[in-house]
């Protein structure tokens, strides 16, 4: 190896050991530029987080003495705060680029939205391929599903959805009014949309597919659910979520989005900049739908959206490195986690989004409580399946210590 320059030790958040940074003599002068934190936030430490996120404090680890296994002992140690596994977060948190936008945004925070509200409806309609006019920017998908609720709601009709569901848009319909109308899952925990189809009454006025589901990660086949759209979308509006579409890897799979781009009226798509892009807590989301409908929406919409989330947004919607970052390693962490289960006989849903459904054989409170024990955070209850355990995706890492403590738990 050629000789060492500019050898310098930066410890991080106090950990156990310290992480080296050889920086050479012409780069001396990032030295200025480059904080520890925008270091560890940069592009490189994606393309290194296989390696980074043993480290313990840094913003691509839980606080899990991975060293220890790695020397040799048989177990990996107790993390020192606890691992969401409940929420379907992306563990990873923002871009590099969407981190720097944040950045940069703060000096903004004096500033109205409304120039960067439509170039962000512009941005993503690029990207979808379909008008500026169809597409709606809200405060989280949560807002366009509230909006979808209201719409049902106003003259006092039923909605119809799958049980169980998402629950934004039939709760909030429910509170202003509406009927909800619940058709269980088939005896595979998939989305029946032949009893969703004969529990429509003639005051339906939207039903509510969210694909894939949640808490049940699976999907439904593309054909049955575009005839199905179109035939519904006659009469009453169809409300399609699509939280988790970018991480669906299935054959079987299909936006719904070209019937929108068509110009079919009575059908809503809903997408949120919450999972794949990190920024749940920046609340970005977006509504597709007919130009009047997108109208109707944008009128009513009450949230305020703000200039940090959607310049994070901006940002990471063009940030395809990431993104893929981000698939392969969930993909990763699905494929430890649901390994084990197939190995192990226990009963699951394979994931099409980045969580996964396990039949514990045990209450889920008790299941929730004894893994807290042990600083994981798991899914809350899914009625009627109190059985069943809703699992997100943490990282690699963290999902092997997942594994460690379920058999610990319950062999």
């Amino acid at each position: 190896m050629g000789k060492q320059r500019g050898r310098r030790v930066s410890r991080i958040d106090q950990p156990k050991f310290a992480i080296v940074i050889d920086i050479s003599s012409e780069d001396q002068t990032l030295k200025s530029k480059i904080s520890r934190r925008n270091f560890l936030l940069g592009s490189s430490a994606v393309v290194a987080a296989g390696a980074i996120q043993g480290v313990p404090g840094s913003p691509f680890s839980p606080p899990l003495n991975f060293m220890k296994s790695a020397l040799g002992q048989s177990s990996i140690a107790k993390p020192d705060s606890v691992i969401r596994m409940s929420g379907n977060e992306n563990p990873w948190g923002p871009s590099r680029a969407a981190l720097r936008a944040i950045n940069g945004a703060i000096d903004e925070a004096n500033l109205y939205t409304f120039f960067l509200h439509d170039e962000m409806a512009e941005l993503i309609a690029s990207q979808q391929n379909i008008g500026p006019e169809h597409v709606s920017v809200g405060s989280g998908s949560g807002e366009i599903l509230k909006m979808g609720g209201m719409l049902a709601s106003m003259d006092q009709g039923s909605i119809v959805i799958p049980d169980p569901t998402f629950e934004d848009l039939p709760r909030y319909a429910a509170a202003n009014g509406s009927e909800v109308i619940r058709v269980p899952v088939n005896g595979n925990m998939e989305t029946d949309l032949e009893a969703m189809a004969s529990a429509i009454r003639p005051d339906t006025k939207l039903v509510y597919i969210c694909n894939p589901n949640n808490p049940i990660p699976n999907i439904i086949e593309r054909n049955a659910l575009r005839d199905f759209v179109l035939e519904i979308s006659r009469d009453r509006m169809v409300f399609i979520d699509e939280a988790y579409y970018e991480f669906v890897d299935n054959p079987d799979y299909s936006t719904m989005m070209d019937l929108v781009r068509d110009g079919h009226r009575n059908i809503i798509i809903a997408r949120t900049a919450s999972k794949i892009h990190g920024l749940a807590g920046l609340r970005i989301g977006f509504g597709f739908s007919h130009p009047d409908t997108a109208a109707e929406i944008n009128r009513r919409m009450t949230g305020t959206l703000n200039i940090v989330g959607l310049r994070a947004a901006f940002a990471s919607y063009r940030d395809v490195e990431h993104s893929n970052f981000v698939l392969r390693t969930n993909r990763e962490a699905l494929d430890i986690t649901q390994g084990y289960l197939r190995e192990a006989g226990i009963r699951h849903i394979d994931s099409n989004g980045n969580f996964t459904f396990i039949e514990t054989g045990h209450d889920i409170d008790e299941v929730q409580a004894r893994f807290l024990e042990h600083n994981i955070r798991v899914g809350r209850p899914f009625p009627p399946f109190r059985n069943w355990m809703r699992l997100s995706m943490a990282k690699p890492d963290e999902m092997r210590y997942f594994v460690q403590t379920y058999k610990k738990l319950y062999g």
